[in-house]
């Protein structure tokens, strides 16, 4: 059964105007404000949960893989209100190659990172070495015993070369000065 209005058709659709352009107020707006309070404060501790710039470094050679690893290190991680931007410092040389790569590096480490990497920054400079340089071992001298041992038990070996080669090794292990690899016999029991 369908009534008709009362009101004039003109008043009706001043009335649909009216109520298109102002919107009513809700009676109870408690829970939408404790949402934006809750975003609010979850914004400026999540920022804090993503990971620092030397969680980046540790991993960045699995982040970027083998071909782009000795080329680029990430240098810091600036925010923003969009997102947070990467800059990483690149070897000159291979500045295009990063570019190209940008976008791929951007989505790994913004996978990695748990969030919002929305941009990088290529700074082109020298790499800073940030792993720690393998110590060198010390080498003694190797005696004249030791070196007519040598060529003695490689005396039955018929290429040149490959003796010679035999020979700088052997020469290689016996002179290495490293304090694990002692004897069997002389190791301290525990």
């Amino acid at each position: 059964m369908v009534t008709r209005s009362t009101l004039d058709p003109i008043e009706e659709a001043r009335a649909r105007v009216r109520l298109r352009y102002l919107r009513a107020r809700k009676v109870h707006p408690g829970i939408s404000q404790v949402g934006l309070a809750a975003e609010r404060l979850t914004r400026k501790s999540g920022a804090k949960k993503l990971p620092a710039v030397q969680i980046l470094q540790r991993r960045w050679r699995e982040i970027v893989g083998e071909k782009l690893y000795p080329f680029c290190r990430p240098e810091k991680i600036t925010g923003g209100k969009d997102g947070r931007v990467l800059t990483l410092r690149v070897i000159p040389q291979a500045a295009p190659l990063v570019q190209h790569q940008a976008e791929t590096i951007r989505q790994r480490v913004s996978v990695s990172a748990g969030g919002d990497i929305v941009a990088i920054k290529i700074v082109q400079g020298a790499l800073t070495t940030s792993e720690p340089a393998a110590p060198r071992r010390k080498k003694r001298p190797l005696s004249a015993a030791e070196r007519q041992s040598l060529e003695a038990r490689t005396a039955g070996i018929q290429d040149s070369s490959l003796r010679a080669a035999i020979v700088a090794l052997g020469a290689a292990v016996l002179t290495a000065d490293d304090s694990d690899n002692s004897t069997p016999d002389q190791r301290p029991t525990t």
